[in-house]
């Protein structure tokens, strides 16, 4: 192991109770995605999934604070089950500060496990990105 390596914080997984919910969330966002399709505003691709979710049977608030101990707070798009961050988007790309959004979300919640879901992407798939709690 390389000197990088043992600096690397350790990673810890997410429970496989947080992982079902993930898989649950990304089938209501694929159900959204094939309706909807791309191009829509962002704030549809809020509304979309939470009904999804409801229709499901899935625990989820919306728009949920998070303090930050520095003049503020800021909010997240959706907290499924207490434990999965959910911040949706609809951009051409998602860029680096929307990744480190999400790793400051996780780190203020501690929560273990967030997705970044972008629907304005030809194939869902291809606009989910996974980010674990280090």
């Amino acid at each position: 192991m390389g000197q990088e390596e043992s600096k690397r914080p350790e990673r810890k997984e997410p429970t496989e109770q947080v992982d079902r919910l993930a898989h649950g969330v990304i089938g209501a966002a694929i159900e959204v995605h094939r309706v909807l399709g791309p191009g829509f505003l962002e704030s549809v691709y809020e509304e979309a999934p939470c009904a999804e979710l409801e229709l499901r049977g899935m625990a989820f608030r919306r728009q949920v604070p998070v303090a930050v101990d520095y003049k503020g707070e800021y909010k997240l798009d959706l907290l499924v089950g207490d434990a999965l961050i959910i911040e949706l988007k609809a951009v051409d790309v998602v860029l680096p500060i929307h990744e480190a959004q999400v790793l400051s979300y996780l780190k203020a919640t501690r929560c273990p496990l967030a997705l970044i879901i972008n629907f304005n992407v030809p194939v869902l798939r291809d606009g989910i990105r996974r980010r674990v709690l280090s």
